[in-house]
């Protein structure tokens, strides 16, 4: 039987699945966590880090929020730097990414829905 609630900490719970807190990919499929509705990823990048090569997805939509730092996200429609806490974009199926940390960030990403890509 699925867990009706859970506490923790997205530091923690976050790190055998490279930063991502809910979605379809937690196991057990049991845990409350384990999800196709949605994607929460937590994410701590030190200065310097980037995906430079573009990540496609025609499926999903993103939302991308600035915890803290300095964060630059390039999109195939434009390039958008996140600099003060609540900053976000938001984009839909079909656009592109890559990005860079400008400075040691933390970032919240939410996608829905959540497929195996």
């Amino acid at each position: 039987m699925t867990a009706r609630w859970q506490h923790g900490n997205a530091n923690d719970d976050t790190q055998e699945t490279r930063g991502w807190l809910l979605g379809h990919f937690i196991n057990p499929t049991e845990d409350i966590r384990s999800t196709t509705d949605v994607e929460v990823k937590w994410a701590n990048h030190p200065a310097g880090d980037k995906r430079a090569e573009w990540t496609t997805d025609d499926q999903r939509t993103t939302l991308l929020l600035m915890v803290h730092g300095e964060f630059r996200l390039d999109l195939t429609e434009d390039s958008v730097t996140l600099a003060k806490p609540g900053d976000y974009v938001l984009w839909g199926p079909g656009i592109d990414h890559s990005w860079e940390a400008l400075a040691d960030s933390v970032v919240i990403t939410v996608r829905w829905p959540s497929l195996p890509t």
